[in-house]
């Protein structure tokens, strides 16, 4: 839907990148609004696709992970997350991800929404999944820079996580409160 008075996207006048390193990097673009406002130094961070799984069990259990995130300084609950290597698919690095991250895998898979961190400064996108009836299929695959533990939650616990703030990361929490609105809709046993 793009109603008649929606705003018209800005014109750049002119585009350069103040640092590029694969986990920073940063643009700088000279901004005219149709309004004929200027914005001379506008900042976009760019990033690679990210995605995350919202994974139930056969027994309808979640699998939530934790770990230490240094930009806060804390370790909380999340869900199972990652980048999209170039040229992959996002639903196939879901299933990596999940896989190397906690050992879970098969179920039956569909896309569950697509958010922005940021649409004002992020140039990317992330794309979560719901993913049921998964099992364990391995041990943990993890980088030598990934220390995750993974948890194995009811749905009533994992409410509980959310209602005291025991996840903080909005990318997560988002589909996760959106498989908790439309969890209803979703009959384990006819996926399986």
């Amino acid at each position: 839907m793009n109603p008649e008075n929606d705003p018209r996207p800005w014109a750049v006048e002119s585009s350069e990148y103040i640092h590029q390193l694969p986990w920073f990097t940063v643009r700088k673009e000279a901004i005219r609004m149709d309004s004929g406002g200027v914005i001379p130094n506008y900042f976009i961070f760019e990033y690679p696709t990210w995605v995350n799984v919202v994974a139930v069990t056969t027994e309808g259990q979640l699998v939530l992970i934790r770990q230490y995130r240094h930009g806060i300084a804390g370790v909380h609950y999340e869900l199972c997350a990652g980048v999209v290597d170039p040229g992959e698919d996002p639903l196939v690095a879901a299933q990596r991800e999940l896989l190397e991250e906690t050992g879970f895998g098969g179920g039956t898979w569909s896309p569950l929404m697509t958010l922005s961190a940021n649409p004002g400064t992020h140039n990317n996108l992330t794309h979560a999944f719901l993913a049921l009836g998964v099992e364990v299929k391995q041990a943990q695959h993890l980088e030598l820079t990934e220390e995750i533990s993974v948890h194995i939650v009811s749905p009533e616990r994992a409410l509980g996580i959310v209602n005291q703030g025991e996840m903080v990361q909005a990318l997560h929490l988002a589909p996760l409160l959106k498989y908790f609105l439309d969890r209803d809709s979703y009959n384990l046993a006819d996926r399986l």
